[in-house]
Parts: structure tokens; sequence; C-alpha cells
């Protein structure tokens, strides 16, 4: 999805942020994979608006790139920029605007099923990796799909998502081609709101680029039905996310 075409940027975190909670339970995940040498330099590819940019650098005291390809993304993450570490650049992940061997670990989040060309986008994370790097990746599966607590509620994003994300098997098999081994594979839930109907006016915003391309019939209705939902469920809303972590 081309993203300048649309609005979603401009919604994309009322609908995404989901505190500092989940951004808290996502470094530490991270730090806890991490090998002991210093990262000194990290990239934050297809960065969005931004999400992680700036907790990534005050985490691990290190410099960031977030390189993205659609301008409007890149304009909401750098009006909310404040540390000075955190630098933005518009490019694909298929030519990664950077030198080679120029930055120690690689963070990839809910955007890989947006490349589009995955083993070239591997190829070019290897490029600009450094020895011993390595490549942190937040992603949608195809075997999580039924786990997702929109799907439900919206019956034509299955297919969509079935369309749209790789399966376990070939995410690795993508990243062992370029070079890299897997270190872990497993699965985070994270919360993404303290209720149903809170979980309906985040999606309300319009920051789901599956969502979008609903009609806008099949949308209200799924809406309306998550808030009804909300009457029979207290329980807070989760997410299960794959992880996985690849090295040279």
């Amino acid at each position: 999805m081309d993203y300048d075409l649309t609005d979603i940027p401009a919604a994309y975190d009322r609908g995404r942020d989901h505190g500092p909670e989940v951004l808290n339970l996502w470094m530490n995940a991270i730090q806890a994979r991490l090998e002991r040498e210093p990262i000194r330099r990290i990239l934050d590819l297809g960065c969005g608006t931004g999400r992680f940019s700036e907790s990534l650098a005050i985490r691990f005291d290190a410099e960031v790139i977030g390189v993205d390809p659609s301008i409007k993304m890149l304009d909401m993450a750098r009006r909310k920029a404040h540390d000075g570490r955190v630098q933005y650049l518009q490019g694909s992940a298929e030519t990664i605007p950077l030198p080679s061997s120029s930055v120690d670990m690689i963070f990839i989040s809910m955007s890989f099923h947006h490349f589009r060309d995955t083993r070239l986008a591997a190829d070019e994370c290897r490029r600009v990796l450094g020895q011993n790097g390595r490549v942190f990746l937040r992603a949608g599966s195809r075997e999580e799909i039924p786990s997702y607590p929109y799907v439900p509620f919206f019956p034509s994003t299955r297919t969509m998502l079935e369309d749209l994300l790789l399966d376990r098997d070939s995410v690795r098999a993508t990243f062992e081609r370029a070079g890299f081994h897997m270190v872990s594979a497993e699965v985070i839930t994270q919360v993404v709101a303290s209720s149903w109907s809170t979980y309906a006016d985040k999606l309300s915003a319009g920051g789901d680029s599956v969502l979008a391309r609903l009609s806008c019939q099949e949308f209200e209705e799924g809406l309306a039905a998550l808030r009804e939902f909300n009457t029979e469920s207290e329980a807070k809303v989760t997410e299960r996310i794959d992880f996985f972590v690849f090295q040279l």
C-alpha cells in the first residue's frame, strides 16, 4: 500500500499508540536478546511515524536512522521528534539509503508485509548491517491470523491477511537465504486496549491498512459489533505478535 495516497498517516498514531507499557515491553524484549557488543547505530526500517524510533535511541543510547518510503509518515515522525539522536530518511527496504556495514542493529516493526520484495530487503539488511549485527523483526504471520482480535468482526480481513502475510517458515527462509541465522522466534502478547469499546474507538481512527480496504458498510458493521461485544466482555484486548531475531 502507498500510504501517501491515503489519509492513514494522519490517523496512524491514534490507532496504533498503545502507551508506554507496550513500548517498554518491546524494548525489554530486544534488550534481553542482544549480545554484549555496544549498539552505536540502529536502523528503524519501515519506521512509519517513528513510533519506536525515540524509544530505541533512549533505551540503547544510540543514533537511530528511521527509513520509510512514505513522505506523509516521515512528516508525522519529524513533527513529534525530540531526541537529537534520531533522524529520518526517505527510502525503501529494497534500496536502503545507508552505506554498507554502517549499522549495528536493525529493527523492523509490522512493516515486513509491506516490502515490495522481501528477499531483496533481506539482502539489503545484510549489506548495511555490521559484523555480528542482529535484525529484530516484529511481524504478523499467517499462523496467528485466527488470534487477531478484529478478524471475527470484519470477516473479509481473514482472506486479505492470508494474501498479505507470510508464514513463519517463509520469513525464516527469506533471511537465511540472505546469510542470516535465526537466533530465536517466539510470540509476544501485547495489550492494545483496556476494553473492547476502547479498541473500537482506536480502529475507528482509520490507522489500519487492512481495515482501510473494507467497504464502508462492513467497516461500520464491524465497529458496531465490537461495541456490542464490549457489553459482554470487560477483558483487555490483546494481540499476539511474532518476534524474530536474526544474526549475521
